[in-house]
């Protein structure tokens, strides 16, 4: 009996539908059994600028920021509340967003640093140092993520199993990083991972990752142009030969 007796199209088509819709809950969770509670996203450019996005439960927030939030998922989300927590002199506020997750609130703040060097200097960073050194033709990144504020916040029904990430995009060729063998990378993309347990009780993660300075839109941009060049040289030198040759022809 073929599929389409047995299943009705809608029904298919349903199904295929809730696959797809699944998909990105897969991603947010960051891999089969992965539940983060509090990840830091940066987003760096060869400059020392980066795009930097929290996305995080009010929850770990409280716990490990030491900030003071509502953890109950039913409460209106103060979302001036929670930009006015991020924004400092050294990082500005892009979009505040949230969602809900396991019975507790999650927020998305995305943010603009010019120097990412100095964004310790805001509170919600202050537990980590930030390094960007050039040496030779290699940009060496670092990061040491120190303590946390340890604050309890209270019953938010966590059972261990939450874990805590640092996720860096690169913008250029990786020449070496200390994230592990098995870190969950694609691309340019390194992950360096903890338990939400080991971060409350403060054990160091340290970070490094060594890159060339040319960024890669850089180096495509530059290839494509080179191409280019090329190609336009390639296609005068036809034209000259045809036209040379119709020449030659013509005089004989």
């Amino acid at each position: 009996m073929s599929l389409r007796k047995r299943f009705p199209r809608r029904v298919v088509l349903g199904l295929a539908l809730l696959g797809l819709s699944l998909v990105p809950a897969a991603a947010c969770s960051g891999g089969l059994g992965r539940q983060y509670e509090y990840e830091e996203e940066v987003y760096l450019a060869v400059d020392g600028s980066a795009s930097v996005y929290v996305n995080a439960s009010l929850a770990s927030l409280v716990s490990l920021r030491g900030v003071d939030l509502k953890t109950d998922p039913t409460a209106v989300l103060d979302r001036d509340l929670v930009r006015q927590i991020f924004t400092s002199d050294v990082a500005r506020v892009v979009r505040v967003s949230a969602w809900r997750r396991a019975g507790r609130r999650f927020v998305q703040v995305r943010l603009q640093v010019d120097d990412i060097t100095k964004l310790n200097r805001s509170p919600m960073f202050a537990w980590s140092t930030y390094g960007l050194e050039r040496r030779d033709d290699l940009l060496i990144y670092k990061q040491a993520m120190g303590a946390s504020a340890a604050k309890s916040p209270g019953p938010v029904g966590w059972n261990g199993s939450e874990w805590v990430a640092v996720r860096l995009h690169l913008p250029s060729r990786i020449r070496y990083h200390n994230a592990g063998a098995d870190n969950l990378r694609r691309g340019n993309i390194l992950v360096w991972e903890q338990t939400l347990a080991d971060r409350q009780a403060g054990k160091p993660l340290d970070l490094e990752a060594r890159i060339e300075r040319t960024s890669i839109l850089y180096s495509t941009l530059m290839l494509f142009a080179v191409s280019g060049t090329l190609a336009l040289a390639v296609m005068a030198l036809i034209i000259w030969w045809v036209v040379r040759k119709g020449k030659v022809r013509g005089r004989a």
